[in-house]
């Protein structure tokens, strides 16, 4: 077992931050052991040599000016003893860690700023002697070396690419974000591998991405501070062409494809909904050869739309389900909150668990999930920017009763323009702040009984929709024949009173928020259940 001896030297009695480094070092299986407030340096020299510690904390909060001498002491004192080759650390204020770093005698040195995420990256990578600098490039290495701090995700995209270049540079150099997805326009999206067919619309809703060039330009312009992992929206059409571009480009970190959008259904695109499905499937499939990790994008696309929580469970499940058929080995699977705008947070927990044990329920050895919430709801910031930070904060708390891998922090300022740097950075600070005073111990949510009623009512509903949609199947394996999921849609078994209208889905159900909830509702407003709703569906279908 790794060993740390920490002490806080000369006459600082200032004690708490190196009690809280030993705590967390503790937590992660290290052995520790601290010396106490004002330790002589001769003193901690011999319970060095007594104890035989791997590494060494050395703290001091008190002037610049009296560290110097500690410092050459103790510098005097690690040679004379042949101690240096023990990995010798430091905490202390802004101005005295400026000394530390300039005596040489410390490989790491923290400061005021530094947060818990930093130390548990200092811990989690110390045992393995990784050098110090060290930004794992796979999603799976970046959350190993962080947990149990989730790593940070933020997407972002201005309307021309020489100010998202800036702003990608600025974002890698301030260091709060992992994984920093590219948002490209809706030209991109569609017709990158069709020019000719683009709108004379440009920038709309991300950065204009025209050649392979733009990529590896935001590529190169990431290479800096942290080193974020790069990850970019899929297209919206010739989808596994997209995925061999961002492959190529930007070592795309984890791709993201939806089950049935991207469609006619939500005119992001004009492919028929079964030749989406099929095509999304491939692009699922594509990936898993690869070895890219997969997020199907299904679940919440219904709940922006209004549908009523049963079917975002059962979407949730669909969506895993058909990653796993395709060979998906890690499993993305998003948890975006707020959505429905109205959904009371009680009710968003039970909704997010009981999405939880669905998708769960289906690994194995070779398909697993990682948890990624989505924080906060597009829907839900208000436009006065102070609010919008106390929304966000509000969001990222409750999200953390899921313990996630990945938060996917949404810019505050995101209810009046697409994000800045600037936003990125803050918002990405207060996501962060959050975080680690929830790992610090939190109250576990999940355990309240009207989260769990409800979780355990979701999931009973969402079986009725599944048991539904597979009865509606011939041949093979119904979750997965795009002919049944093109069907479900059709009759009206997938529905929202947004797709009224739609010339492929009935666009008829009625839903409303009662009691924090999404439900289907009658003319008269009553809650109408999944058994009611499906077997009259089933029943018209027969007749027709």
């Amino acid at each position: 077992m790794t060993r740390i001896l920490a002490a806080a030297i000369g006459s600082c009695i200032h004690v708490a931050g190196t009690i809280h480094f030993l705590s967390i070092a503790s937590r992660l299986g290290y052995s520790t052991r601290f010396v106490g407030p004002a330790t002589a340096i001769q003193t901690l020299i011999d319970e060095v040599i007594d104890w035989d510690p791997d590494i060494v904390g050395v703290s001091y909060r008190l002037t610049p000016e009296n560290v110097i001498l500690l410092l050459e002491e103790l510098k005097e004192l690690i040679v004379s003893n042949g101690l240096q080759d023990k990995c010798w650390i430091f905490g202390g204020t802004e101005a005295v860690t400026e000394v530390a770093r300039k005596s040489g005698i410390f490989s790491t040195v923290f400061s005021g700023r530094s947060t818990m995420e930093d130390v548990i990256s200092f811990l989690k990578r110390e045992p393995v002697k990784e050098e110090k600098e060290y930004y794992p490039q796979s999603l799976m290495e970046r959350i190993l070396l962080k947990r149990p701090f989730p790593i940070i995700r933020h997407h972002f995209g201005r309307s021309s690419l020489e100010e998202t270049v800036r702003g990608v540079t600025k974002i890698a150099e301030a260091g709060v974000v992992d994984v920093l997805s590219i948002a490209p326009d809706q030209n991109t999206q569609e017709s990158f591998f069709r020019p000719q067919e683009m709108t004379a619309e440009t920038g709309s809703g991300g950065v204009p991405l025209r050649s392979e060039a733009d990529f590896h330009k935001l590529y190169a312009a990431s290479r800096r501070g942290n080193f974020p992992l790069l990850r970019c929206y899929s297209g919206t059409r010739d989808l596994v062409k997209m995925s061999e571009l961002l492959f190529r480009t930007i070592h795309n970190a984890w791709t993201a494809t939806p089950l049935t959008w991207y469609s006619v259904l939500d005119m992001r695109s004009r492919r028929p909904l079964r030749e989406a499905i099929m095509e999304n499937q491939q692009n699922m499939r594509w990936n898993a050869i690869q070895g890219i990790p997969v997020e199907v994008n299904e679940s919440h696309q219904w709940s922006l739309r209004n549908a009523h929580d049963t079917l975002a469970v059962a979407m949730a499940y669909l969506a895993a389900y058909n990653a796993q058929h395709m060979g998906v080995t890690h499993y993305v699977s998003q948890y975006m909150f707020n959505s429905p705008l109205g959904t009371s947070p009680v009710m968003d927990l039970a909704k997010m668990l009981a999405k939880i044990e669905l998708i769960e329920s289906l690994h194995t050895d070779t398909f697993t999930s990682l948890r990624e919430v989505r924080v906060a709801g597009l829907l839900s910031y208000p436009v006065d920017a102070d609010y919008a930070k106390g929304q966000l904060a509000a969001s990222v708390y409750l999200a953390m009763a899921l313990h996630p891998d990945i938060v996917h922090a949404v810019s505050y300022s995101e209810a009046t323009h697409a994000a800045k740097p600037e936003d990125v950075i803050r918002t990405c600070k207060i996501t962060k702040q959050v975080i680690q005073n929830c790992l610090m111990g939190m109250p576990d949510m999940r355990k309240d009984p009207r989260v769990i009623a409800r979780k355990e009512e979701l999931i009973a509903e969402a079986h009725i929709l599944l048991q539904a949609i597979a009865s509606l199947g011939r041949n093979g394996d119904p979750y997965t024949d795009p002919a049944v999921l093109e069907e479900a849609v059709r009759i009206g078994l997938l529905d929202t009173p947004h797709l009224t209208g739609n010339p492929v889905a009935r666009g008829e159900i009625s839903t409303a928020i009662i009691n924090g909830a999404c439900y289907t509702v009658n003319e008269e407003g009553d809650i109408i259940t999944e058994e009611q709703r499906v077997s009259g569906i089933l029943e018209n279908r027969i007749t027709e």
